[in-house]
């Protein structure tokens, strides 16, 4: 970004020039694609496969985890995840560095600040435990990273929340009022998906119902599709930033 390290004049010249609420949007469709492909491949590839349960009752649906577990999906979504958790920790930085400059001088909002850090870093961490460790193989840290996922994003979204709401108290462009709008939005939504999908998982795994299974899966798709949309109202935030490149003068090379 412009607000990187180097000022201007310490550059010799700028090798990228990249606008930054491009690269943020591009990083959460990175994942976005991977999603849809696993799913897709799975409905019409490996069908049978994909919608088993323990129950041997009727299921239309793959779930997430099954869905990359099989082959090639499991290659696909673990190369996408792959290429876009170093992005995303950039952007995690970013946002930090925004709240930062916002609540200089109020200490409970900067330590929200750390703490929503910590929690994309988590969530990041989660994402990559159950993307390359699959429910096939080792069941208990795939759940396990599943739940750190859920559970560091949704506290995420409310510290965001929150801390744009203390920010709504200052003149927001257009662009942060429709950013702050659908963050609100989008972390309701990811709660009433989640309270839905636990209890049909719940459901599923206590009476063995047909169609119970399909709806958690449905539930499943919109909770990382309410996460993903999350993420992409960075779009938003970052709107005439840009993400520069440059080289250090030699005399300052050590």
């Amino acid at each position: 970004m412009l607000q990187g390290p180097f000022a201007a004049s310490d550059r010799d010249k700028v090798l990228i020039r990249f606008p930054f609420h491009l690269f943020a949007v591009g990083t959460v469709f990175l994942a976005f694609g991977g999603f849809i492909s696993c799913v897709l491949i799975s409905v019409f590839y490996n069908y049978s496969d994909a919608t088993t349960t323990h129950c041997k009752v009727p299921n239309y649906l793959p779930s997430i985890s099954a869905s990359i577990s099989l082959t090639p999906e499991r290659y696909i979504w673990r190369i996408c995840i792959g290429l876009h958790s170093a992005p995303r920790i950039l952007l995690a930085v970013a946002y930090f560095n925004l709240y930062r400059i916002h609540f200089a001088k109020r200490c409970l909002e900067w330590c929200l600040a750390l703490v929503a850090l910590a929690c994309v870093l988590a969530e990041n961490l989660g994402l990559l435990l159950l993307t390359y460790v699959s429910s096939t193989e080792t069941y208990n840290l795939h759940r396990n990273g599943f739940v750190m996922f859920i559970s560091c994003s949704l506290a995420h979204m409310l510290i965001t929340c929150w801390l744009w709401r203390v920010i709504d108290r200052y003149p927001l462009t257009a662009e942060e009022g429709t950013s702050r709008y659908w963050k609100l939005r989008l972390f309701i939504s990811s709660l009433v998906a989640c309270a839905c999908a636990a209890y049909c998982f719940r459901r599923h795994n206590k009476y063995c119902e047909p169609g119970v299974y399909t709806w958690f899966a449905f539930f499943e798709y919109m909770i990382v599709l309410f996460n993903m949309a999350f993420h992409t109202t960075a779009y938003w935030d970052f709107r005439g930033k840009e993400m520069v490149i440059g080289t250090v003068p030699e005399d300052k090379r050590f």
